[in-house]
């Protein structure tokens, strides 16, 4: 392994978590396998290692972007590290919200859906009173 790969799989164990990580290299096959390092390399060892932005904010970006691609499954996971880089429920919230008015509204409801559903996974929804 080289040092991008490491400083990538360290960032994406720090954000995604331990097992979120495990899991997707559990699955690797010779076919599967070049996908995974590359990732891990060349998104996370590069742009989510660089200075200029924190991992909160780069996380929340990142959820503004896979709303607007409407990529559901990816925004569970980046939810999850979302909230490992100490952003609040509020505040992915507000992002989403903001979301729906440059992305559409159907966008913005699966991402809430997406969201929602990992938050209460994760004890971040109050109960209602």
């Amino acid at each position: 392994m080289d040092s991008q790969f490491e400083d990538g799989l360290r960032i994406r164990k720090q954000v995604m978590g331990e097992a979120f990580v495990e899991k997707a290299f559990s699955n690797v096959d010779a076919f599967s396998a070049p996908l995974q390092e590359y990732i891990t390399r060349n998104a996370w060892g590069t742009t989510w290692c660089r200075d200029g932005l924190d991992l909160k904010t780069r996380s929340l970006i990142t959820l503004s972007m896979l709303t607007a691609l409407g990529r559901a499954h990816e925004i569970r996971g980046h939810v999850r590290g979302a909230v490992n880089n100490g952003a609040s429920m509020q505040e992915i919230q507000e992002v989403l919200l903001h979301a729906s008015v440059y992305c559409g509204m159907p966008l913005a409801v699966d991402a809430f859906r997406s969201a929602h559903e990992v938050l209460a996974e994760m004890g971040q929804i109050p109960a209602n009173e």
